[in-house]
């Protein structure tokens, strides 16, 4: 219970929590201002973009602009949006360079399709698994989200999430969401065995599978399963003729595969998925 305590999301909104004081105390504190920076850098590294060429991009859950001046030192240009006006009000007064616009990921993004180049994201993703208000749905907002951002990309362009999951069925949840809305990719973690440095990266591909980069800090063998678990499981779905014969492999793991999308907690896949049990005498 105290962990719940301890997690912002579990205190108030994004934009309740993220007060006019909350949201200077937190551009204010150097030790984030130099975490914001290395996450900044590491997630534009995981974008891939070409080097020495300006890119246009999105930053989800901008907040004061802390990750928006690492996009702008590195001379892209960029769209902030955030759900805080309170933390805008703060981007505005520090005179960040990109644009920035107040709005809520959970309800899309409002943008033209093949819009942006790339996507970043700092600390904000695992928001959306809350349901703030009567109306929130997790498992719909977060479609909504990661359809609409899939619209707004150009092919073969990437967005990554730097998150803070809470359990294995709050990444399931997003990472399913992620693959319905048409993403392929998987989650990066940097040094796994740390807990002080662990962090996790959702790295997404918008029309095209990539590799999935390494973490940093480990050998990667158990997410580089993760990745082909998310981009095959896609495809199979994808591919399929007609309707699996009722009972069967295929049958139960296209049933679970629903279930997770509806963000229900569903048993893991293993060899024995659907292997027929011996008769008992």
């Amino acid at each position: 219970m105290a962990c719940r305590v301890g997690r912002p999301e579990h205190r108030a909104p994004p934009e309740v929590f993220y007060s006019v004081d909350e949201a200077r105390k937190y551009t204010q504190n150097t030790r984030m201002i130099e975490i914001q920076a290395q996450m900044s850098e590491r997630a534009v590294e995981l974008l891939n973009l070409p080097q020495d060429q300006p890119c246009f991009l999105l930053d989800v859950g901008c907040g004061s602009g802390l990750s928006g001046d690492y996009l702008s030192e590195e001379g892209h240009q960029w769209v902030g949006v955030d759900i805080s006006s309170a933390m805008l009000d703060v981007a505005l007064e520090r005179e960040v360079e990109g644009d920035l616009i107040l709005g809520d990921m959970g309800a899309g993004m409002p943008f033209r399709p093949g819009s942006f180049d790339g996507c970043i994201s700092i600390s904000a993703l695992q928001w959306l698994c809350n349901a703030d208000k009567k109306s929130h749905d997790p498992p719909k907002r977060l479609h909504r989200f990661f359809s609409s951002l899939y619209a707004c990309l150009v092919r073969g362009a990437r967005a990554v999430f730097q998150f803070y999951p809470e359990n294995s069925e709050q990444m399931e949840l997003i990472t399913a969401q992620a693959m319905k809305a048409g993403f392929t990719g998987g989650v990066v973690v940097d040094y796994p065995n740390s807990n002080k440095a662990k962090k996790f990266f959702l790295c997404l591909f918008a029309g095209v599978s990539g590799k999935l980069p390494k973490g940093l800090g480990a050998e990667q063998e158990e997410d580089m399963k993760s990745h082909v678990q998310f981009t095959n499981a896609r495809l199979r779905f994808k591919n399929m003729k007609g309707k699996s014969v009722k009972g069967s492999r295929d049958w139960i793991l296209e049933k679970k595969e629903r279930r997770r999308r509806q963000g229900r907690t569903v048993r893991s896949d293993t060899k024995y998925t659907g292997r027929k049990r011996k008769a008992r005498f």
